[in-house]
C-alpha cells in the first residue's frame, strides 16, 4: 500500500508531466472518489483524464489552473 505521500507525488508527476507535454486542464469534475482532470492538448486535439485521489494533488492543480488561466508558464 502507497503512502497518502507517494500516492500525491505520483498524482504531481503525472500533472506535471501533462503540462510539459503541452496539454491543458480543460474540466475538472469533482466527485466522492477525488477529482477528474480533462486535459486537452491544443495541437493534437487529444484528451486525457486523470483521476486525482489526494487532497494535496487537488490542491495543486487548481494552482495549475490559476497560471493556466493567467498565462503563467
Amino acid at each position: 500500500m502507497m503512502s497518502d505521500y507517494q500516492q500525491y507525488l505520483n498524482e504531481r508527476d503525472k500533472l506535471d508531466f501533462y503540462v510539459q507535454k503541452g496539454f491543458r486542464i480543460n474540466a475538472v469534475h469533482e466527485h466522492l472518489d477525488g477529482a477528474s482532470v480533462e486535459f486537452y492538448h491544443p495541437t493534437s486535439k487529444e484528451k486525457e483524464i486523470l483521476l486525482i485521489g489526494t487532497a494535496n494533488a487537488r490542491k495543486y492543480f487548481s494552482s495549475l489552473l490559476i497560471k493556466q488561466n493567467l498565462g503563467i508558464k
